[in-house]
């Protein structure tokens, strides 16, 4: 396996139960990734501290993972608090007044908040269920993401499949792309449902791709990350302007 340097491109999701794990996890990839996700899952379970630990004590980037949603005044609030902690990206749901009140909470922080277009795990089956307008779910994942970029979104939430049109977008210009949904090839699709490889992701317009799964249920998770890294560098290097 090449020794090269990680890219910041693949953010390693720490999808497991509680702080612990997610720390030993962590620590069986060592140096092969260098950007990790946390999430609601694991909110209660320590997750935060974890942030916190990774980003301070081994220089982690960090993506907080929490898809907030609730009144605007809740959600400056609650996105004030979590921007002194000066961890990367934050999510919220791309709901206009959600995402205006996000941008108004993290004030002159550095941290990037993500809006969610449309979750990687629905299909339009799903959002009939769910109420939501008639239409392809890629237009409706093109129209959310303008709107929350036009919102004060530094950046999207979105399935990897739907990159290259948001990319285009005028919107878009200078702002960030990361997609979950990214499954190596030959990988299990568990519950997604809009997905692709690392590799074509990145080629998609994508600046970072989520991979949990198919790193942390690897029995050698280290390895595992450095497929990634190495597809991603693969890719890079066939680009013309890499």
């Amino acid at each position: 396996m090449t020794d090269a340097a990680p890219s910041d491109a693949l953010i390693v999701a720490l999808d497991v139960p509680d702080a612990m794990q997610g720390l030993a996890l962590a620590q069986k990839i060592g140096d092969a990734a260098t950007f990790y996700k946390i999430g609601l899952g694991m909110l209660t379970g320590g997750g935060l501290a974890l942030a916190n630990e990774l980003s301070d004590e081994h220089g982690k980037r960090i993506f907080l993972d929490m898809k907030l949603f609730d009144i605007g005044a809740t959600v400056e609030a609650a996105v004030r608090g979590l921007a002194r902690f000066n961890h990367d990206f934050l999510t919220v749901h791309g709901d206009p007044h959600v995402v205006r009140a996000a941008a108004e909470g993290k004030g002159g922080s550095d941290m990037k908040i993500l809006a969610v277009t449309i979750l990687t795990s629905l299909d339009r089956a799903d959002l009939d269920a769910s109420c939501i307008k008639s239409g392809d779910i890629t237009d409706l994942v093109q129209e959310r993401a303008g709107i929350a970029l036009s919102n004060g979104a530094d950046g999207v939430i979105a399935s990897p499949q739907e990159a290259t049109l948001i990319r285009a977008l005028p919107e878009a210009d200078g702002k960030l792309i990361v997609t979950p949904g990214v499954r190596p090839a030959g990988a299990d699709l568990g519950d997604q449902k809009r997905v692709t490889t690392p590799a074509k992701a990145i080629a998609n317009g994508a600046d970072h791709v989520v991979v949990g799964r198919p790193i942390w249920q690897n029995s050698d998770p280290r390895a595992a990350a450095q497929a990634v890294q190495a597809e991603i560098r693969s890719d890079a290097a066939r680009r013309p302007n890499a």
